[in-house]
């Protein structure tokens, strides 16, 4: 049998919408609205995590029970769950868009596990509420399992993520026009239970002050603060201040992984930004196959590229602009919030650096180490490197006479990489001078890249793929690719296939390169 405990805090202790129910409305002074999820036909639990399962205190007696499909299918309640939908608002590509808030994301409620650690269980794809809008509150499996397998990936990465509990087919079929051109198919529909801490966003703020609603920004900060960073001392403005400078670095940390793992999001609007530096709503997402930081994964973002993989460092620091902006009328002067987004420069810069020494296998990058780093990157985008195997391979190199060898599966293209050979090999041999004068021992320095550099990521034609399988009612490569991505830096003989570059087929092919954020 399902048993949680559940406390709620975020509906008992913020206002909430007067209106229960789904009706498509514009929600003042209020933080949610209280909505039930829509039944499906034939709930079907496809897959679950048992690490999220046990950080939850779900045991697999309950997990194989039918009640646990029609639970997180969005079929059943059980005790203590008191479903809502929050409201918040966000800059969406540069541009306020007003109201958005969960259109088809549903949170069930708080639950608190026996070490007394807090988990609000949201079912995305579990039908419309008051901020839907035109949509139908529906997502469909190829999605669905994109962000199920995601999810765990970049826990185990490393990443700060929320997490994923399960994935459930509905037995229906959603119409989606995935290309957006005028040609929509039905798909077999999906819900994720996503599980994180607190699924708070920078729009939650943002909402607020837009409407001049101080009041309720005020409380909505007081309560982030108390229940999420309970570690947060001092006065009332003491606490704000520490609070806006904690965020900024959990965010600059986050960014910083980001660009360790080769991850771009594809679609960061402030609605997408956890105030807790998680990631956060996996849509068109992607990895760096041959590197390239104008690269984007989103279909939406081809023309502008403003979410592309070089610039989101860039883009992190001006939605914390934007929130600084939303938060405001709740402090004194801007000079703390001022001092937060300095120190999500300083903290990304020193994380950044950290990670990028770690990925050579350096202890630290000194001053004259910026040129030659640069230089690898500019090969490798000139050459079609794929970033993920030439890091790996990296450690590979023999320090005392390197050789482009190790690296030679890392290149997308024979002729480019001859083309670039004479570059590469001077560029090693510098390299391999500055490991020889660092004195670390050939083995510990291995040890350490690999540590850092993942020898697997979930690359997008992997999980297309899966996608495909699943859809014709095969789930075996959905849950390989599960258990793949729980060790994604130590090497798993036999699966060495899904460590190889990105296979031509996959370069312009539909869910392999770049993808829309039709879900």
């Amino acid at each position: 049998m399902l048993a949680l405990k559940f406390d709620n805090r975020f509906i008992a202790e913020l206002p909430g919408d007067p209106e229960e129910g789904p009706r498509r409305r514009q929600v003042h002074g209020a933080c949610w609205s209280r909505v039930l999820p829509t039944p499906v036909r034939q709930p079907q639990l496809l897959a679950h995590s048992p690490e999220v399962a046990a950080l939850l205190g779900i045991d697999e007696a309950a997990i194989q029970a039918a009640e646990f499909a029609e639970v997180f299918g969005g079929n059943r309640l059980i005790e203590g769950m008191d479903p809502y939908a929050a409201c918040y608002g966000g800059h969406q590509f540069g541009g306020w868009a007003g109201q958005l808030g969960d259109g088809r994301a549903i949170i069930l409620g708080e639950t608190v596990n026996a070490k007394g650690e807090r988990w609000e269980l949201q079912l995305k794809g579990a039908g419309p509420t008051p901020y839907a809008r035109r949509a139908d509150g529906r997502a469909v499996l190829r999605s669905s399992i994109r962000e199920f397998l995601c999810s765990e990936a970049m826990h185990h990465l490393g990443v700060p993520t929320t997490r994923a509990l399960s994935l459930v087919a509905t037995g229906e079929p959603v119409l989606r026009d995935m290309f957006y051109d005028g040609n929509p198919e039905y798909e077999p529909g999906a819900v994720v239970c996503r599980v994180a801490p607190s699924f708070i966003r920078f729009g939650n703020f943002e909402i607020f002050t837009s409407r001049n609603d101080t009041a309720l920004l005020e409380k909505l900060v007081d309560f982030t603060i108390a229940r999420d960073f309970p570690e947060i001392e001092g006065d009332a403005q003491e606490k704000r201040a520490r609070w806006f400078a904690e965020v900024c670095e959990r965010t600059a940390r986050l960014i910083a992984h980001w660009m360790r793992v080769g991850f771009v999001h594809g679609v960061m609007n402030t609605d997408n930004m956890s105030i807790l530096g998680l990631t956060i709503d996996y849509g068109p997402y992607g990895w760096i196959d041959n590197y390239d930081p104008d690269w984007t994964p989103n279909t939406t973002d081809a023309e502008g590229r403003r979410y592309r993989f070089g610039h989101q460092p860039h883009i992190a620091h001006w939605n914390l602009s934007r929130l600084a902006d939303a938060l405001l009328p709740a402090f004194p002067t801007p000079d703390t919030l001022h001092h937060g987004l300095d120190r999500y420069i300083d903290v990304f810069t020193e994380t950044h650096s950290a990670m990028t020494a770690a990925k050579f296998g350096l202890h630290r990058l000194k001053r004259e180490d910026s040129e030659w780093v640069a230089e690898a990157f500019e090969l490798m985008q000139r050459a079609e490197v794929d970033m993920t195997l030439f890091f790996r391979k990296l450690a590979e190199i023999d320090t005392a006479a390197p050789s482009l060898a190790p690296l030679a599966e890392a290149f997308y293209s024979e002729a480019l990489r001859e083309q670039h050979r004479p570059a590469f090999e001077a560029w090693l041999q510098g390299y391999a001078e500055r490991l020889r004068g660092d004195g670390e021992p050939a083995e510990a320095r291995r040890a350490r890249m690999n540590a850092t550099n993942p020898r697997y990521v979930l690359r997008n034609y992997l999980a297309q793929e899966a996608i495909d399988l699943a859809t014709q009612g095969d789930l075996s490569r959905v849950h390989e690719l599960l258990d793949l991505v729980r060790k994604p830096y130590d090497e798993q003989p036999g699966r060495e296939r899904f460590a190889a570059r990105r296979p031509d087929w996959a370069r312009q092919k539909a869910g392999c390169s770049m993808l829309s954020c039709s879900s």
